[in-house]
């Protein structure tokens, strides 16, 4: 019924929790204390602290230390919550008590009722009652288990969602510079007109940007897959068996054919978010590079009449409330967006990352909503961007063509034959007049057309080195 309550108690006294709440005292405590945000913590992240309790529960089985019947019940209530089925009990903020024991209580007090009523339909009589401490929080301590789902959660995120993305992202790179890469363009420095490069060549940069940003993450992911779970509450383990750690880790990393293991550390796991803070560099790394491809794309796109005009990106909405026709490039500009959100997620997490105070970090929860946001944002990034803006984007081969031809910095090319100060006063002066560049260099060298046709040609001069038979000058 809206509105109705029931009573429920903690160590601290009574409390009023919703009537139909999964969830307990320490949980609606919680929800009281921190009317901050509005933001509720990541879903990733509710599901790997679903995974850390399903599989804690297994573990403490296999070592003698939890009823079978009981295991079964929390492992089964815990899968629930890895799935999702139960998100609407987890009303708690994400800025809370900043070692996350807030969103770990919320965890077992919603565990520990879903496992009661299972446990009661298996016994078919008044159920045993699952404690969320004693039985779902068994060889466990919020100063474990936040930062273990903290790192199998940003794990998930960045095996399942964002390497494969990058990876597509490489792809529809690769594959589009295959059909339009021998186009011949106006390079440019400075936003000014330089050497002319193939299409081709420029798009082999940004797939190489793709392919050092997974190289980055690739060598951060084995610290990543270091989990802090059997640390307990500072790192001497108390409270949790022996073997706990190890097996925990074990059973993990089968379940998710991720290498996880257990830390080699449990103080420095505990008290520091290092490897959080690493990752959250590289994906700081990889957001520069997608913007700067967002950019290009911008740029070459620009027009269609006074800009660049070099390409057209894919017409997906009118661009303007007032002016008719108008198309903009909303895809890169979204992705750049995303960049930014990117880096400023990244200032966060590195001050989040250096309050460790002695035993413990005391971020966790902005730690988590920050990353996992990066990871999420830049993974469907990257996927629009190939899908929406790269894969479908036209080249304007008359355009380019003609800015290629009219670019003074060809004379580049005669510096081995005529010297640089003629070169730049042929350059000069063909810029001044308006005039081809061939036409002045014709009348200020001793060079033949036939020569000059074949140092000035700038597919040859895609390829680098001295363009060779010609002439002294």
């Amino acid at each position: 019924m809206a509105g109705a309550f029931r009573v429920e108690k903690d160590s601290m006294g009574e409390v009023q929790v919703p009537a139909d709440a999964l969830f307990g005292a320490q949980t609606q405590r919680a929800v009281d204390n921190f009317p901050i945000s509005g933001q509720r913590m990541p879903r990733p992240l509710l599901r790997a602290l679903g995974m850390v309790k399903r599989v804690a529960a297994e573990v403490n089985r296999d070592l003698g230390l939890l009823e079978s019947d009981v295991a079964g019940a929390i492992v089964a209530a815990s899968s629930e919550v890895e799935s999702g089925q139960h998100d609407a009990h987890f009303p708690i903020d994400v800025f809370q008590t900043g070692s996350g024991t807030s969103t770990n209580m919320n965890a077992n007090e919603v565990i520990a009722s879903l496992a009661t009523i299972k446990l009661g339909r298996l016994q078919k009589k008044p159920p045993q009652k699952v404690h969320p401490n004693d039985h779902v929080n068994m060889g466990q301590s919020s100063n474990d288990s936040i930062p273990t789902a903290l790192h199998v959660s940003a794990a998930l995120e960045t095996h399942e969602k964002l390497v494969p993305a990058l990876l597509h992202l490489k792809a529809t790179i690769d594959a589009k510079a295959a059909k339009v890469g021998a186009i011949v363009k106006t390079g440019r420095t400075h936003l000014m007109d330089a050497m002319p490069l193939r299409l081709g060549q420029q798009m082999s940069g940004w797939a190489h940007q793709i392919q050092l940003a997974l190289e980055r993450i690739g060598a951060t992911l084995p610290r990543l897959h270091e989990l802090a779970q059997g640390g307990t509450a500072v790192g001497t383990g108390v409270n949790a068996h022996a073997e706990f750690a190890a097996r925990f880790a074990a059973r993990l990393a089968s379940a998710t054919a991720i290498p996880f293991s257990k830390s080699r550390n449990f103080f420095a796991s505990l008290a520091a978010a290092d490897s959080i803070v690493e990752l959250s560099g590289q994906l700081k790394a990889t957001a520069a590079a997608v913007m700067k491809i967002a950019n290009d794309l911008r740029w070459m796109n620009s027009g269609p009449i006074a800009g660049l005009g070099e390409i057209a990106l894919p017409a997906l909405q009118p661009g303007s409330s007032i002016m008719p026709g108008k198309v903009n490039p909303v895809i890169p500009e979204a992705a750049c967006m995303v960049c930014a959100q990117v880096i400023g997620n990244d200032a966060a997490i590195t001050v989040g990352g250096q309050s460790g105070v002695f035993e413990l970090n005391v971020m966790l929860p902005l730690l988590a909503r920050n990353v996992l946001e990066s990871l999420h944002l830049l993974a469907q990034a990257a996927r629009l961007l190939a899908d929406r803006a790269i894969a479908g984007f036209t080249v304007n081969e008359a355009q380019i063509h003609r800015l290629v031809s009219k670019n003074p910095i060809l004379v580049t090319a005669l510096n081995p034959v005529i010297g640089y100060e003629m070169a730049a006063a042929i350059a000069k002066r063909a810029y001044k007049e308006g005039r081809p560049l061939i036409d002045v260099a014709l009348e200020e060298t001793k060079l033949t057309r036939a020569e000059l046709e074949k140092l000035l040609d700038p597919s040859p001069m895609c390829d680098g080195g001295i363009v060779e038979g010609a002439g002294g000058g």
